[in-house]
């Protein structure tokens, strides 16, 4: 072999070394290399509300609590942290419920992926073997905005409107006995793209919950939000235009909900 030879081949072999640990160097910047522990999405939800209801410099100020499951919680989102390009409520959250208007000022305890069954564990007092997210005496919010129950009709128990039924109204009972003195508004199940699911679930839910709404245990405090049509397109299933996906409200889909909730939150105040 020639020197020539010899050096190319040397030249080379310095190149591949390089490349290989110019790689090396790019690949320790990923997160995707370094050990980490696994989080999920709903234990920092729940943690970043552990230390919210911890602040009881900020709670009384507090006028509305925002309770749910991710429908709720993603008010809180802006750009999707899983699909990126999808936009959820943030922004409507921040013009509306995040102290430019004082008295609409909120507090988000929706975590996604809860069905009645957690959310009720959530707000079941500490004392009593639960979170106790509402324990707090200087959390004394004018209003309860809740949506819940779409969850419990996935892996549901039988039969199935009746579970998510029970469910909502567990937790309507539970929010009455946490805060005796707070309003409630009650809404209505949003719109599924399943048809079937909305046929046997969603609208005779929706249904039993309005005629709760104005019930002897409930009407001196509950005030009825029906959603679910302002969501539907003009041959009456959902509007896609006001979903992400088949079940998670558009920016678009938050503001339409802003703009219904915000009256009614006006009109039911002495």
């Amino acid at each position: 072999m020639t020197a020539t030879m010899i050096s190319r081949l040397l030249a080379a072999l310095l190149a591949v070394l390089t490349s290989l640990a110019a790689a090396g160097a790019a690949a320790r910047d990923f997160s995707s290399t370094r050990p980490q522990a696994r989080v999920e999405y709903w234990q920092q939800r729940q943690a970043t509300i552990e230390s919210q209801v911890a602040d009881t410099a900020r709670l009384p100020a507090v006028k509305l609590v925002f309770v749910g499951d991710s429908i709720t919680d993603f008010w809180l989102l802006g750009d999707d942290p899983w699909i990126p390009g999808r936009m959820h409520g943030r922004r409507v959250w921040d013009e509306s419920f995040g102290g430019a208007v004082p008295q609409n000022l909120a507090l988000n305890i929706g975590i996604s992926g809860d069905r009645t069954e957690h959310l009720l564990y959530r707000i079941l007092p500490k004392a009593q073997g639960g979170l106790g997210e509402l324990d707090a005496l200087a959390l004394a919010p004018e209003f309860f905005v809740l949506m819940v129950g779409i969850n419990n009709s996935y892996a549901p128990e039988a039969p199935v409107a009746d579970s998510v039924l029970a469910g909502v109204l567990s937790v309507m009972r539970s929010l009455h006995a946490r805060k005796p003195g707070a309003r409630l508004v009650l809404q209505s199940i949003l719109p599924t793209s399943e048809p079937a699911r909305d046929d046997a679930v969603v609208r005779p839910v929706n249904a039993q919950l309005m005629a709760l709404a104005g019930s002897t245990e409930f009407g001196g405090f509950t005030t009825w939000l029906d959603l679910y049509p302002s969501f539907l397109d003009a041959q009456g299933r959902q509007d896609a235009r006001l979903f992400v996906d088949g079940l998670h409200p558009s920016e678009a889909g938050y503001r339409v909900w802003r703009d219904l909730l915000v009256p009614a939150l006006a009109s039911a105040r002495p």
